[in-house]
């Protein structure tokens, strides 16, 4: 049992370690290791610019609701498809968030 706890806590370790010459910006785990990536830019451009920090509250009694995720939406924080045309143009797959409430 003890080899088994160490071989654990071995693997853990290793699984969390900076291996020399791989791509660091894929094994991130803290904001505050957090460095841009090469073409990386800001996200939101246009949605409460002034704010130090863009976030929502909404409660969900019923039905669903549908959030931007793409930082584009005219509706922000709804999402109103614009999502769609920014895919087409730069072949990337985001999609809004779809909250529903469990019905009983």
């Amino acid at each position: 049992m003890k080899f088994f706890a160490a071989f654990l806590l071995a693997s853990q370790a290793a699984a969390f370690s900076v291996v020399p010459g791989r791509n660091t910006a894929d094994t991130r785990l803290f904001a505050g290791d957090y460095e841009p990536m090469e073409g990386e830019g800001k996200i939101n451009l246009k949605v409460d610019l002034d704010s130090p920090k863009v976030a929502t509250m909404e409660e969900v009694e019923k039905g669903k609701k549908v959030y931007c995720r793409c930082w584009l939406s005219g509706t922000f924080p709804m999402c109103d498809g614009t999502h769609q045309k920014h895919n087409e143009a730069t072949g990337d797959n985001v999609g809004p968030l779809i909250v529903t409430v469990k019905k009983d």
